[in-house]
């Protein structure tokens, strides 16, 4: 038996359990939300880790392509004070288990590696409903439904497929990011491509935060970290570009110049990134026929893991089903024993990491932080 699988969400969870099936015989279908594969950008950088994200890698038989799309130099990185002094530096040297890719290359990566038909763009799912008997019926705000036996929300934050299995809703956090790109940063914001250096810069004092990331070609990539109330950012009118990099900056007066150019001198409009977030210990009753993977499962604040987590997901759901093709409740009860556990552990380490990022101690306390992380690294 090879009951055909409906997915909801063409993101990199997603895709990787369609990948799984067709590498397993099942047939898939995802349908997605945006209009085409192009249609927004994919953000920036994920660094795809050995433990989690290359196995989803390996089992979707994907490791050549995946070689093809690392950036080499970028696992680089280095903390710095607001006075722009290098207080920590690692190189790359080549040896680390965490290769950088642009998020929408290894997403195209994904797409490449299943039979042209099997995403349906352009179905936004306006909601679900059982049927009994372990059917659900999807329905789409452009009109249509489709009724399936086997459904797997893989559609982020806000699914339309959870409340099926779960009343949970994602609460804000406390952290927004605010985004910006600097391009040909090399020629046109030296100072600013010189402190980020070949890899990631992280630039922190108490109540805010400098992040930028060196991706292809000498684009810089910022993100800064607020630890604000969601009424602080909407007081910011983010639709005038200029007022609201302005204010942004305000929060960094002081700071070395070549740190707040990766603010002011931003050459696309700064872009509001409120993050939430699911209970810790979010799980659910087994209900026939219906699973989630990724965030629309344990959505968490930014950690690092969210994208390897999915993809990870996606690869052992898929290599559930195919394990147990004649019993679904056997491969979903299989994929949800071990994938509850997991994201919740992820998601605890988390607890307690703004004190270091933002509590009085920092920058200090996350260079010790890191210095004992990367010690470790190097003794395994």
């Amino acid at each position: 038996m090879r009951t055909p699988v409906t997915i909801i969400g063409a993101g990199l969870g997603g895709l990787t359990l369609a990948r799984v099936l067709h590498v397993h015989g099942i047939p898939v279908t995802v349908y997605e939300a945006e209009p085409s594969p192009t249609a927004r950008s994919q953000g920036g950088m994920l660094d795809i880790h050995d433990y989690n994200g290359q196995l989803a890698v390996r089992a979707a038989g994907l490791m050549d392509e995946f070689h093809g799309l690392v950036l080499e130099g970028r696992q680089a990185m280095r903390v710095l004070d607001r006075e722009g002094t290098v207080l920590l530096e690692k190189a790359d040297d080549g040896t680390g288990g965490r290769p950088e890719v642009q998020r929408g290359e290894l997403r195209q990566m994904l797409l490449d590696s299943l039979p042209a038909d099997t995403v349906r763009w352009g179905h936004k799912v306006s909601g679900t409903r059982s049927l009994g008997e372990g059917r659900h019926e999807v329905t789409f705000a452009g009109g249509g439904t489709v009724a399936t036996d086997l459904l797997v929300g893989a559609d982020g934050a806000w699914s339309r497929v959870r409340p099926l299995l779960s009343t949970a809703t994602p609460e804000y956090t406390g952290l927004s990011f605010v985004e910006t790109y600097l391009y040909d940063a090399d020629t046109r914001h030296p100072a600013a491509a010189k402190a980020v250096g070949g890899g990631s810069l992280m630039a922190h004092a108490p109540g805010r935060a400098i992040h930028a990331h060196r991706e292809s070609g000498d684009t810089l990539h910022t993100y800064v970290l607020l630890p604000r109330p969601l009424e602080w950012f909407a007081a910011i009118a983010f639709t005038d570009a200029a007022a609201a990099t302005a204010r942004i900056a305000r929060e960094f007066e002081g700071w070395a110049p070549e740190l707040t150019a990766l603010i002011t001198d931003g050459d696309t409009p700064p872009v509001l990134r409120p993050h939430y977030a699911l209970p810790i210990e979010h799980r659910w009753d087994r209900v026939p026929g219906v699973t989630l993977l990724g965030d629309a499962a344990h959505l968490t604040a930014p950690n690092g893991e969210g994208a390897n987590l999915a993809m990870l997901d996606g690869a052992e759901l898929g290599q559930a089903l195919a394990t147990h093709p004649d019993d679904v409740e056997a491969a979903f009860t299989a994929y949800e024993r071990a994938m509850f556990p997991r994201s919740a552990e992820v998601a605890a380490e988390g607890v307690g990491s703004d004190e270091l990022m933002f509590g009085d101690g920092a920058p200090h306390a996350l260079v010790s932080a890191f210095t004992t992380f990367i010690g470790q690294e190097q003794t395994q």
